[in-house]
């Protein structure tokens, strides 16, 4: 048996083993965190498109699109493709956005990530992912902002 040779302790193995789960385990909540806010920008951007087709469609008509079912799909034959070729219909989490209107008055709002309506709004910056993101008439009136939970 050649005694020159050393290979490595088990102890120095399960101590490699245990820091590289510490650092896994940071990575996989920060990525967490990369992954929602990536979401809630991308939903950010949806809304901002489809309320510029809305307000483009305003300003030749007068009036915003108005229909009974609610979703930004159901505004989609009045704006597309005069108004934008591929206006998005979900949000970034893969749900719809919701389109109501009255007038030259409309609402767009994604849930956010639990799908699920606030019973209110904050009317400002939330630090949510699970906020609903609202814009009314052109104006953001609850959106996300600095650090999210």
């Amino acid at each position: 048996m050649n005694r020159g040779l050393r290979g490595f302790t088990l102890v120095e193995l399960l101590v490699v083993v245990a820091v590289l789960g510490v650092i896994v385990a940071i990575a996989a909540a920060n990525f967490f965190q990369v992954w929602q806010r990536a979401r809630q920008q991308a939903t950010v951007s949806n809304i901002r498109t489809v309320s510029l087709a809305v307000s483009s469609y305003a300003t030749d008509w007068a009036t915003v699109p108005q229909v009974a079912g609610g979703t930004v799909a159901d505004i989609v034959p009045y704006l597309s493709p005069t108004y934008g070729r591929h206006l998005p219909t979900r949000d970034g989490w893969g749900n719809p956005l919701f389109y109501t209107a009255a007038g030259t008055q409309y609402t767009l709002r994604s849930r956010g990530a639990d799908n699920l309506q606030d019973t209110s709004i904050s009317f400002g910056p939330t630090t949510r992912f699970e906020a609903d993101i609202v814009l009314a008439s052109g104006t953001f009136v609850q959106w996300p902002e600095g650090a999210q939970r």
